[in-house]
């Protein structure tokens, strides 16, 4: 069966549990607790009061798409037409439509590890082979050209800012392996979610490099929409009927109300109000955190730390079970992320306020003076 390779995302398993304690401090899920910008509300609240109940079209609102166009062309110098954009139910409904159009029944799907655990077991679902290739402290977390050569994949697929590290890759390294993929006819995938979540540089799209590249992204993490679940995905000008099928049968289309929502998302002074908010609890958890675990270095992107809690466990997912049931701290252990040292690390989101931060750190402090 195809579901027996499927393991459980266990960020979700520890928020259900997390739910017990009222006063339990939140660093494992991966959302913003900031409110969509107030233009954002007033379109859904417009798009309800004007009935916006019906399907849109598979590809999703033109007028969505242009904007996204838009985005791309102000933010990257990359033009694209807004017929290769298809609007998704989350980043989710793109992944499938990347898999689908790129891999055939036992192709091989290049992946990090770690990586974010939905990819593999979107794999398995469709019949797909993950080919896992390790990223580490030593290479920060960026795969290398070497490490594709002498494998037989037919896809390989990265995220920048990635999702646990927060990572991001260079032009440089984008380059290079776009380079490699596109000379060996490998497709390109980059899932770039977290891009607008970016502190210290400024993040490439691999559209930049490649135009045959595989594009996903979506409303939920930096335009603060995950419930909204609202994502896109931009493919080859020549595989647009073909994504339009399927989307067309998994999901006929994206959420309509979110979509119309959506047209108000690109609000420069909220987003920018909103990586500020985000680069000072980055600033403030590792700083609060260095002296506490192995931070291997200061995340660039997301919202999200890694950190090396080796000196105190070599079972990263007992202790986060522990240090939630005695103290109320939920955190996410790094084996939801793959295999390569990840039973080491547990992953701390930086997506509540800094005095909800200050509390679980403290608590943590307190308890960790016993171990």
């Amino acid at each position: 069966m195809r579901y027996d390779k499927m393991s459980p995302f266990i960020v979700m398993d520890i928020v259900r549990e997390a739910a017990k304690y009222p006063n339990a401090i939140h660093f494992e899920i991966g959302q913003p607790d900031l409110a969509p910008s107030e233009k954002v509300k007033k379109a859904l609240q417009s798009a309800v009061e004007n009935n916006k109940f019906s399907y849109t079209e598979s590809l999703g609102l033109l007028a969505l798409r242009e904007k996204i166009c838009q985005y791309y062309d102000r933010t990257y110098h990359v033009k694209i037409m807004p017929n290769r954009v298809l609007l998704t139910p989350g980043t989710s409904g793109a992944f499938l439509i990347a898999y689908a159009l790129t891999l055939a029944q036992n192709d091989k799907l290049g992946l990090t590890d770690p990586s974010y655990p939905c990819y593999k077991n979107f794999a398995y679902m469709m019949d797909i082979q993950p080919e896992f290739m390790p990223v580490d402290k030593h290479n920060c977390y960026q795969l290398e050209v070497g490490q594709l050569k002498g494998r037989n994949i037919k896809a390989l697929q990265i995220s920048s800012p990635a999702n646990p590290t927060g990572n991001i890759y260079t032009a440089e390294s984008l380059k290079s392996l776009n380079d490699y993929c596109m000379e060996n006819h490998i497709d390109f995938i980059s899932d770039e979610l977290y891009h607008g979540l970016v502190y210290d540089q400024n993040a490439a799209t691999a559209l930049q490099f490649n135009p045959r590249a595989y594009v996903i992204n979506g409303f939920s993490k930096y335009y603060c929409m995950p419930g909204m679940r609202l994502g896109w995905i931009i493919v080859p000008e020549d595989k647009v009927r073909e994504a339009e099928i399927i989307a067309q049968n998994i999901f006929i289309s994206a959420p309509t109300l979110s979509q119309y929502a959506a047209l108000e998302a690109f609000d420069e002074e909220f987003l920018t109000a909103t990586k500020q908010v985000f680069q000072q609890r980055r600033d403030f958890l590792y700083d609060a955190l260095k002296d506490l675990f192995t931070i291997e270095f200061k995340p660039q992107g997301a919202f999200y730390l890694w950190a090396d809690v080796s000196k105190y466990t070599d079972d990263s997912y007992q202790f986060a079970k522990k240090m939630l049931h005695e103290i109320q701290v939920a955190a996410t252990p790094g084996i939801d992320f793959g295999e390569n040292g990840t039973k080491h690390y547990l992953r701390f989101a930086y997506t509540r306020d800094i005095e909800h931060l200050r509390e679980g750190v403290e608590r943590m402090k307190q308890w960790l003076k016993n171990k």
